[in-house]
């Protein structure tokens, strides 16, 4: 009794040492916890000082003029952009063609893949800030010498040994490398999320261009069906009036060689009209051999009047490759603090407990257990400057990442730019070739009128037919100009994606809730 009481007061002194000891461990074990970020804190990029787009008018609000083939377009500085910017050209076809190709695109699809598994590894990443927890069980047979223990004539028996055991290991993320390390996936899941946006709207667009694109090819051969037929029937005049001698040979042979080289016009649009359907099929995430119902006339398509316009201050908040560059901008910033924090020491807890038996029905009984408690801390001492080039590296990644930006930046910029220079310079080019149309179809009356009079000879009336067919093409042409650039705006200022629900959300909406089956269109054996 004395004995033990001679001990109290060593035992105290050793509790009071561990009671120290625990409360210095637990202190430094907040402190690392809590520890700093090191690297630069990504702020976003701020928007170029600038109010107007273009040199020629400042103030960005113009107005096209009006002519026969099309009405007058203005643009509202400010006014915000519809999320589905395509009802704008009132084509339920097209509207409807649209939801077709977000349902079945599989580069829409691919894109939408590829955010998920950003997201994804973001999550994983989030998970390295929490302990790891492992359950290990193992058993075996085996023998040992005695020579292990100096004495080799020992012999002992061979015995069974079973073991479990839970590990836990925690990483003190003291510098904030872990969390940088997650910033980065967080960035780089925003920068799938903003290609998926910019694949949506590219996809989108063209759609509608093509569409645009099916209803010019449809009125050019109507109008040169309609010219082979003017042209055939002025033929069949000029072989009467050549059989009772009013018109010579040559001008049969002329008239004759009109109507074929105009003839030979048509192949070339019917070829573009089928590749044209079909480049909209396969949008639409359809095989070519697949007929769509839809078809699409210029008459079918109204051209908006009123045109939003973003303010040049908004236009990078707006348009999803600006975003996207940022978010690589943002993951190249995250990388500097990662470079940087694996400059510095690294500590790491580490525990086992379990227990060990030789016979499986002991384990976890009462003097079984083991277990072990440790810290490992890892201080870079030399790596041959390696880690300091990695430094500098990141470094010059983020100044590439700022560089590529800017360039985006200004790319979006010129492209909003182009796109105005080219709404108002179309409808001028417009206006002026209705201008040219009604002239020559003029000149073609007076020329036929003449010549059935005899006042003029056939070759004048040849350049009248031929001037005409020109002005009608060239008219349609124009008038699709004038379509394809209000699509051009609404791409170029960004689709108004923020002004609907996310895509990402839509997407999963659309997908079957049934079992996924992937199609082979190409298995001999589906």
């Amino acid at each position: 009794m004395k004995k033990i009481a001679s001990l109290l007061p060593l035992t105290l002194s050793i509790d009071k040492l561990n009671l120290r000891t625990t409360t210095l461990a637990s202190g430094l074990i907040a402190l690392l916890a809590s520890g700093c970020m090191l690297g630069p804190d990504f702020t976003s990029p701020s928007s170029p000082d600038t109010k107007s787009y273009t040199t020629d008018k400042p103030s960005n609000l113009i107005t096209t003029t009006s002519s026969e083939s099309g009405a007058a377009q203005s643009l509202a500085l400010g006014k915000d952009i519809q999320g589905q910017w395509w009802t704008l050209f009132r084509s339920p076809a097209l509207t409807k063609l649209i939801e077709q190709a977000m349902k079945h695109n599989p580069d829409l699809q691919a894109a939408s893949s590829a955010l998920t598994e950003a997201q994804e590894k973001a999550s994983v990443q989030e998970s390295s800030l929490f302990p790891t927890l492992d359950a290990t069980f193992s058993t075996k047979r085996q023998k040992i010498s005695g020579a292990q223990f100096g004495n080799p004539e020992f012999e002992a028996p061979a015995y069974n040994l079973s073991t479990g055991s839970l590990q836990v290991a925690y990483t003190l993320d003291a510098f904030g490398a872990i969390r940088r390390q997650i910033e980065g996936f967080e960035a780089q899941a925003e920068y799938q999320r903003f290609q998926l946006e910019g694949t949506f709207l590219t996809l989108a667009s063209n759609v509608v261009t093509t569409a645009i694109q099916e209803a010019s090819l449809r009125a050019q051969i109507k109008a040169t069906e309609e010219i082979i037929v003017a042209q055939a029937k002025g033929l069949e005049l000029i072989k009467q009036q050549f059989e009772f001698g009013g018109a010579s040979k040559v001008d049969v042979l002329l008239q004759q060689t009109t109507l074929e080289q105009t003839q030979t016009t048509l192949p070339p649009l019917q070829r573009q009209l089928a590749q044209n359907r079909h480049r909209l099929t396969v949008l639409t995430g359809e095989l070519p051999s697949t007929e769509l119902a839809a078809q699409f006339t210029l008459s079918d398509l109204y051209l908006p009047e009123g045109l939003p316009l973003s303010l040049p201050s908004k236009l990078v908040q707006q348009r999803p490759d600006v975003r996207a560059q940022e978010a690589q901008l943002h993951v190249a910033s995250a990388e500097i603090g990662v470079a940087t924090a694996n400059m510095l020491p690294d500590f790491t807890i580490n525990a086992n407990v379990g227990s060990i038996a030789t016979r499986m029905g002991d384990l976890f009984v009462p003097g079984s257990a083991i277990w072990s408690v440790g810290g490992n801390l890892l201080q870079p001492v030399f790596h041959g400057g390696g880690l300091i080039h990695q430094r500098r590296a990141a470094i010059a990644a983020y100044e590439q990442a700022a560089a590529q930006y800017r360039s985006t930046v200004l790319q979006a910029f010129q492209n909003v730019a182009d796109t105005l220079s080219a709404l108002e310079f179309d409808a001028t080019g417009l206006k002026a070739q209705d201008a040219a149309v009604k002239a020559a179809f003029d000149s073609l009356e007076l020329s036929q009128l003449q010549y059935k009079i005899g006042a003029i000879s056939y070759l004048p009336l040849l350049i009248s037919e031929r001037n005409y067919h020109q002005a009608r093409i060239t008219q349609i042409a124009a008038q699709t100009r004038r379509y394809t650039d209000t699509a051009a705006l609404f791409q170029a200022l960004g689709g108004g994606w923020w002004n609907r629900e996310k895509l990402y959300t839509t997407l999963l909406a659309n997908q079957d809730k049934k079992e996924k089956k992937y199609e082979c269109f190409f298995c001999l054996n589906p």
